[in-house]
């Protein structure tokens, strides 16, 4: 079993990075740097990369979706000054947000545990817009 320059086997650091994920992206990061720049094995750096894009990807696409529920939000303030009511509309859109952002969540904290799991034995699970990442950028 290889270990870290830690003390710790690489699988089991491999699988903190992707429970990492589901915590803070913070502390997710400064381990992926600390892997990125004082560990020697290419498999665990890899790891480091690929937990970080997961958790960018989710990120990007909550993001991209929150702004569903902050057009409504605007489009309704802006008929206000008009005094044209669109509650209809904001509430159906901020409850369409609502639901895929949960949903988006949800997908992510599935995804990361399964990758956790997987990295106990030094596996991987296949998520493309990660892989792509660690493809490109290694």
């Amino acid at each position: 079993m290889q270990k870290t320059t830690i003390g710790i086997s690489v699988g089991l650091f491999g699988a903190g990075l992707f429970f990492m994920g589901i915590a803070n992206i913070i502390p997710l990061v400064l381990m992926a740097g600390y892997v990125l720049i004082f560990e020697e094995n290419e498999w665990l750096k890899k790891t480091a990369i690929k937990a970080v894009a997961v958790v960018l990807f989710f990120s990007i696409l909550t993001s991209l979706v929150g702004l569903i529920g902050n057009s409504a939000t605007l489009l309704s303030n802006f008929l206000g000054f008009f005094n044209t009511s669109a509650i209809w509309l904001t509430s159906r859109l901020n409850n369409i947000s609502s639901f895929l952002i949960t949903a988006l969540n949800m997908a992510r904290i599935l995804l990361l545990v399964f990758m956790g799991i997987a990295a106990f034995k030094q596996g991987s699970v296949a998520f493309a817009p990660a892989d792509n990442a660690v493809k490109n950028h290694m």
